[in-house]
């Protein structure tokens, strides 16, 4: 009975980390102190709630172990808020122990208190949480011992062994499962934007040459109007052609520009098969520089909307896009290509290329942070392209073999069909 007891109260004291990982999964974001302190307080209601009862008013529970996690995560006013949740729900539940109880777990807090300054100040954080588990796990025995010590000799295996093991073991767990969880999220958020940011500067590259081209043909234009007698008619069709070269070059800077800036946070009506012409036409000049042809087999001729980030979005598609033109560098004849249909209330997006493709293996692992079939990769552009398209309630299916080419299919909800039925084709 007494492992059923200790189990079900590590897993309440575990609860935050669990939570952040089921929470913060598809989130470029780190947890808030807000996300502390809720699932915090959820913790110690529930480790209250069925805490174990020895003696009649006596309860035991994992109350030490979220009151250190809160402290050390949340700062001072999680703290006093589990405090004062504490005090008012056993005042509620009563018994004899509420006053040994009440002054243990202050005891609690203002050790916690103690212990943050030094975990702080530190990079020692296990040695810190090590000792941190034992004085938190021997000063509750000490205590009651003082007040009530027939409670301690009454139940002596559980005072000395049982209950100091269990806060011990779940502030260790707790502390160093919940840093390194937070550790690796706020590492892949600023691995992520370098990734972007990176990939941009790729393209700013090849962009010079697509930059280059129009501006010669006005320079051979204007030079042809000044030094030759044409006729008006001529010179109006080179103007034209002109003005036609300059708005295509200032498009191309125009959305170079909105994939570049940072990222808004808002979600909204996108229209997907826009931003996937947008992005061939931003990604053309990286191609023809590696020598990779790039097809829009199906050209979309009705907005596709779905619910999404524009920016996110952009930022996925040059990923995928810049991920194929690479793999197909050393391939004769390389080939990109994109197609847009409808199926089943979903917009699916066809990325194929004829490159290196990849074995299963690989395949398995696309998407697992710090991996790239890459030498000089980090794997995070794919990464946060994964987790942006699951954030959207979409899904990723991937078919290669070595030597094959890959085909990615992105599916997203759609937000609306207009007059279009589920099974037309939209590109």
């Amino acid at each position: 009975m007494i492992i059923k007891h200790v189990m079900l109260q590590l897993f309440f004291a575990l609860l935050p980390f669990i939570l952040f990982n089921v929470y913060y999964r598809d989130k470029l974001q780190n947890y808030s102190k807000k996300f502390i302190i809720i699932t915090s307080s959820l913790s110690l209601f529930l480790a209250m709630t069925f805490s174990c009862n020895l003696n009649s008013g006596f309860y035991f529970d994992v109350r030490h172990i979220i009151m250190y996690f809160g402290v050390i995560f949340g700062g001072l006013q999680t703290g006093c808020i589990l405090l004062i949740e504490f005090f008012v729900y056993r005042l509620y539940i009563g018994g004899d122990g509420i006053w040994t109880g009440s002054s243990v777990f202050l005891c609690t807090f203002f050790l916690s208190l103690f212990f943050n300054q030094i975990y702080k100040s530190t990079h020692r954080m296990t040695r810190v949480t090590c000792m941190a588990g034992i004085v938190l796990s021997i000063h509750p025995t000490l205590i009651l011992y003082l007040n009530q010590p027939h409670m301690v000799t009454n139940y002596l295996f559980e005072h000395l062994v049982v209950f100091p093991l269990q806060y011990l073991i779940g502030i260790w767990l707790l502390t160093t499962l919940f840093h390194k969880a937070a550790s690796d999220k706020a590492l892949f958020i600023n691995y992520s934007q370098n990734e972007k940011f990176e990939a941009i500067s790729h393209v700013a590259a090849s962009l010079a040459h697509e930059v280059r081209n129009p501006l010669t043909a006005v320079k051979g234009f204007l030079k042809l109007i000044r030094y030759s007698s044409l006729e008006q008619g001529k010179i109006e069709q080179y103007i034209d052609i002109s003005l036609m070269e300059i708005d295509r070059t200032e498009s191309v800077l125009s959305e170079y520009l909105s994939i570049a800036k940072p990222p808004s946070k808002q979600k909204g009506k996108t229209n997907l098969s826009h931003q996937v012409q947008v992005i061939i036409d931003v990604m053309a000049s990286y191609a023809i520089m590696n020598n990779v042809e790039i097809e829009l087999e199906h050209k979309p001729v009705v907005p596709v909307w779905i619910i999404a980030n524009g920016d996110e979005v952009k930022q996925v598609l040059v990923n995928f896009m810049k991920n194929a033109i690479e793999a197909c560098v050393e391939i004769p004849q390389a080939k990109v290509s994109l197609s847009l249909n409808l199926v089943d209330r979903n917009v699916l997006l066809i990325i194929k290329d004829n490159g290196v493709g990849m074995s299963a293996d690989q395949i398995s692992r696309l998407g697992s942070i710090y991996y790239s079939t890459k030498s000089s990769g980090t794997g995070l552009g794919l990464t946060y392209s994964f987790q942006v398209i699951r954030a959207m309630g979409g899904s990723i299916a991937v078919q290669s073999e070595p030597s094959e080419g890959t085909r990615f299919t992105i599916s997203i909800p759609l937000l609306d069909y207009g007059q279009e039925t589920p099974a037309t084709r939209i590109s």
